[in-house]
């Protein structure tokens, strides 16, 4: 269970701050529910979701080590390209529904590395494929932003560093 003031992953809206845990009535049912507001939209959205939910995925903030193991994964060629956009699209989402941030990170990772392929090839990237990414990469790199104390710009200029450059060197963050 997570206390009141932790910063979570909750799946689509990224990270949220635990502003309340209460007890909500619906349907006649009395539950323990969190009550969240995404750090990157605090004052228009509030989330509740009950503290026992099983079908969504509500992960505490990875760790100084955890990111920058994520970090250091981008040296390698992410997962394997799948051909057919649909079921790479599906494939990927799956992937991303686990909620674990190391294979996330090579979602994202193989995304960035066909994406810069494409551009020097002066192809268009599938716009499926520029959505999962966009969606995906926000999160994670403001998740590694916060563990590592930096923003995620900086952390989208280091990865997209080291998918272009063949140097295996780790890239410090400090």
């Amino acid at each position: 269970m997570f206390n009141i003031g932790d910063l979570i992953v909750y799946s689509g809206h990224g990270i949220c701050r635990i502003d309340e845990i209460c007890d909500k009535t619906y349907c006649g049912i009395t539950r323990a529910y969190y009550v969240l507001h995404p750090i990157e939209n605090s004052h228009d959205l509030t989330i509740s979701t009950p503290v026992d939910n099983e079908t969504t995925v509500i992960l505490k903030l990875m760790n100084k080590e955890e990111a920058e193991k994520i970090v250091d994964s981008f040296h390698s060629a992410g997962i394997n390209w799948i051909e057919r956009p649909q079921l790479r699209g599906q494939v990927y989402k799956d992937i991303v529904k686990t909620g674990n941030r190391m294979d996330i990170a090579n979602v994202v990772n193989t995304l960035l590395r066909k994406k810069y392929e494409y551009k020097m090839a002066g192809k268009k990237f599938y716009e499926h494929d520029n959505r999962i990414l966009s969606n995906i990469q926000t999160i994670l790199f403001k998740e590694l932003s916060i563990a590592l104390n930096t923003s995620p710009e900086v952390i989208f200029e280091k990865l997209n560093s080291m998918i272009k450059s063949k140097d295996r060197t780790p890239i410090p963050f400090n």
